[in-house]
């Protein structure tokens, strides 16, 4: 049986560093599962900062779709980021319900595994509302399948300002 954590908020609320400090405190040895793509120069300047900061203790995998093809059985997994990953499915297809199946299709495959999950997530819905038909699909889209990954997990952590605040 998973074990399933959500860990969500805004930009530079603290997720990440609040998730890999969870990791670290279930595994010596987590697996980082990195969802991102990489779109340019400084991307990929971040992505190498957070690899260092990291260290070597992490198993570190990059997938940006089809996450539940990595068996896990038994490893305390870290996915960052929800956001990023569901980037990638809306870019092939824009239709919201389509993508919203395929993410939840997904991730029911992922977590059948019995290994303990923490995802990282942003809440991008908490702001004004886009004049922009597209991130509005997107906006719609990320907190639906956010709402379908809380109700699957056994724990919730908001990220305010660095401090992390339990809601389920």
């Amino acid at each position: 049986m998973s074990r399933i954590i959500l860990i969500t908020g805004g930009q530079r609320s603290g997720k990440s560093e609040k998730a890999e400090q969870l990791a670290l405190t279930l595994s010596e040895n987590p697996v980082y599962l990195a969802t991102a793509h990489i779109w340019d120069d400084e991307f990929r300047e971040r992505v190498r900062r957070h690899q260092e900061r990291r260290g070597p203790q992490w198993t570190n995998i990059e997938e940006e779709c089809a996450l539940s093809r990595h068996d896990f059985s038994g490893r305390v997994v870290l996915v960052d980021c929800l956001t990023l990953w569901a980037t990638n499915f809306f870019c092939e297809a824009e239709e919201v319900d389509v993508v919203l199946d395929k993410l939840k299709q997904e991730f029911d495959r992922l977590v059948s595994q019995n290994a303990t999950f923490i995802f990282v997530t942003n809440e991008i819905g908490s702001g004004g509302v886009s004049a922009n038909a597209v991130q509005r699909r997107f906006t719609d889209l990320l907190g639906w399948f956010n709402q379908y990954v809380a109700s699957k997990a056994d724990e919730v952590i908001l990220m305010v300002s660095g401090i992390s605040v339990k809601i389920k």
